[in-house]
């Protein structure tokens, strides 16, 4: 697994609709940069970003990337005439035309695990994760202990397991938005891997406290999701900018404003700190910004090759724009 990797929601269609044209120059450019972790889920574009990473990657020797699909959500016609679809999720401009349910069953990851080989192309994934079990996505505590319950006694983590242990799967794990499901995860089940998607970033530490340690502690590897924040760490402290995939608030933006002029100061690009800062942590093995054009693709390549100096990161902590124990690279 690279140390930047590529994150595949785009490629579905997120936010912006992407031509096939481009969803393949954008792929070739982060293959070609030596990008080789690719992270992808049914749920991006509702198969579409599947559809597209096999394409592509089905054409490489397959020794040379790794993969990581999610389970969670099972997808089906919606047996409607032409012309009648509608999309549930309006995150994706062009999603395809199918629906989903959740199931963390064994039957459910199984049969999910098997769909999204055959939208991929290939003959197996590395890692495979349980999708957004988050209190979001849920009727608050109670449709979490239904989807927990589904993955204990319904059999999903027994799947994942069986998996694992049969050499078809290398790794397992769960992609999570909030950190507080790190802890119901690691006090009921055996994971290698989270990938966390918004907490620990450089507008806030809080996993610090209690998480990170944890993970440590178990030895469980953080693959870091979304390091620009959703946006405002890439953007900076514009109007427009977005923190945790919603509009930045003033007080985020007066943070980063902040954060950007240490930077300033230091002769270092705002996008380089932010993606280069959570591999102070030595849980955290890779990150994956999303990415949508060749452009951005080579932007990521030389943010994570810049040299920071120690003194910003001095600096970005005697301001309070960083916490004191938070670890630097």
């Amino acid at each position: 697994m690279t140390r930047l990797g590529f994150g595949d929601a785009q490629l579905g269609g997120l936010h912006r609709t992407l031509d096939e044209q481009e969803a393949e120059q954008t792929l070739e450019a982060v293959y070609n940069a030596g990008i080789l972790y690719y992270d992808t889920s049914p749920f991006y574009g509702h198969g579409r970003s599947e559809h597209r990473v096999g394409h592509y990657l089905r054409q490489q020797p397959r020794d040379s990337f790794v993969v990581s699909m999610k389970v969670g959500r099972l997808y089906k016609s919606a047996h409607l005439p032409p012309g009648h679809f509608k999309q549930r999720s309006q995150i994706w401009t062009d999603g395809l035309p199918f629906v989903f349910e959740f199931d963390y069953t064994y039957d459910g990851v199984m049969r999910s695990h098997e769909d999204s080989l055959q939208r991929l192309g290939v003959d197996r994934v590395e890692v495979l994760l349980i999708h957004d079990l988050d209190v979001d996505l849920y009727d608050g505590e109670d449709g979490i202990a239904g989807a927990m319950d589904q993955l204990d006694s319904g059999g999903g983590l027994k799947a994942l397991m069986q998996l694992r242990d049969s050499g078809a799967i290398k790794v397992i794990g769960a992609g999570i938005n909030h950190e507080e499901m790190i802890k119901q995860f690691l006090d009921r089940f055996d994971h290698d891997v989270f990938l966390l998607a918004m907490p620990y970033s450089l507008i806030e530490q809080n996993a610090l406290d209690e998480i990170l340690p944890m993970c440590a502690e178990r030895k469980v590897c953080i693959i870091k999701g979304a390091p620009y924040a959703s946006g405002v760490l890439a953007t900076g402290a514009v109007s427009h900018a977005h923190y945790n995939y919603a509009p930045a608030t003033p007080e985020v933006l007066e943070k980063v404003r902040r954060i950007e002029q240490v930077c300033h100061r230091h002769e270092a690009q705002l996008r380089s700190v932010a993606l280069q800062f959570p591999f102070g942590h030595e849980c955290i093995v890779s990150t994956i910004p999303g990415v949508m054009s060749l452009q951005e693709v080579n932007d990521n390549v030389q943010m994570m090759s810049a040299e920071i100096p120690q003194d910003l990161w001095s600096e970005l902590k005697a301001e309070g724009l960083l916490r004191s124990d938070a670890p630097t690279p």
